[in-house]
């Protein structure tokens, strides 16, 4: 890693392990590096160097950086340093489920019938606060192997769950009034908001006051999504449609995120907080449940099992 002087910054962040240190700790000195002025050209971005790795061995050990660097950047890596930032990678929460893939819905393990989830949707409490490289594939390739048994073995016992009362109507509801809807709002432009409230309040740094402004912010772009509507009043194909519906998820989960990360008066993995930089094992070694409820968002902790190692202090 350089930054705008050519200096490889990470000898100043972490003098042993340097650039192989874990993403998170990268991250933010990325970050520190451009707020500081050291980015590119006085840009947000830093550089990657992989040039003395010559291009037979960068074809031969990174195949696919090169050629994503080649086809999306039109720069070749072993002659031109990489342009790098960070960005959201990986979601570490999720769906609560069992080592079946059956999915929680509570604290206590209660089995919630009929409904399983596999992947990075899924949370089954194998990453903690800082995924490992590569772990995300196995977590798919076990657990996703874990699910398909389950629902087997489900369909042979030929359970059928019923649905939740009116749980179609409401969908069914939802899709007419975005088709019948005048469009007072904009997929785009609501879109458009999350993100840069999410990239700039509740990135690598995160502050209890900001976190606060973001999470009013977002219950008012929610409240704007009332009035949500779609020009393509097509029922077959209608990717505009499918948009707004995906809109109103990711505004949920962006309101679970930032008020999970307001609460967590903590840094851990890859959650840092200016204002709470420590981590702090005594108050906050668990896990936090969120559900929705008619009056807001409401959160419950599950103790940490430890297993068979003591957490330690991280040393880089």
């Amino acid at each position: 890693m350089r930054n705008g002087l050519g200096e490889r910054f990470m000898e100043r962040y972490a003098p042993t392990l340097k650039d192989l240190t874990p993403r998170d700790i990268i991250s933010r000195a990325i970050f520190k590096e451009i707020s500081e002025g050291k980015g590119v050209d006085g840009k947000d971005y830093v550089y990657l160097d992989l040039r003395d790795l010559g291009e037979e061995r960068l074809n031969q050990k990174l195949p696919e950086i090169t050629s994503f660097v080649k086809t999306y950047l039109g720069i070749n890596p072993s002659e031109t340093q990489i342009p790098v930032a960070p960005t959201c990678h990986y979601m570490m929460g999720g769906i609560p489920t069992d080592v079946n893939g059956h999915v929680l819905s509570d604290r206590a393990g209660t089995i919630l019938p009929g409904l399983f989830a596999a992947g990075e949707c899924a949370c089954v409490s194998v990453h903690g606060a800082n995924r490992l490289g590569c772990n995300s594939l196995i977590d798919l390739v076990v657990f996703g192997r874990r699910v398909g048994l389950s629902i087997q073995k489900e369909i042979k016992s030929r359970i059928i769950h019923p649905l939740p009362l009116q749980v179609e109507n409401i969908v069914v509801d939802k899709i007419n009034g975005l088709l019948e809807s005048q469009c007072s709002e904009s997929i785009p432009v609501i879109r458009e908001h999350m993100q840069q409230l999410m990239t700039q309040y509740c990135n690598v740094f995160r502050n209890g006051q900001e976190l606060e402004q973001t999470l009013v912010q977002l219950q008012q772009l929610k409240k704007r999504c009332l009035n949500l509507g779609v020009l393509n009043k097509s029922k077959v194909f209608n990717y505009e449609l499918q948009e707004a519906l995906e809109l109103n998820n990711m505004l949920r989960v962006a309101e679970v995120i930032v008020y999970s990360a307001l609460i967590r008066k903590e840094s851990r993995g890859a959650h840092f907080r200016n204002d709470y930089s420590k981590r702090n094992d005594e108050q906050w070694l668990k896990h936090a449940f969120v559900n929705e409820t008619p009056t807001g968002l409401k959160i419950k902790y599950k103790s940490l099992a430890k297993g068979r190692f003591e957490p330690e202090k991280r040393r880089y």
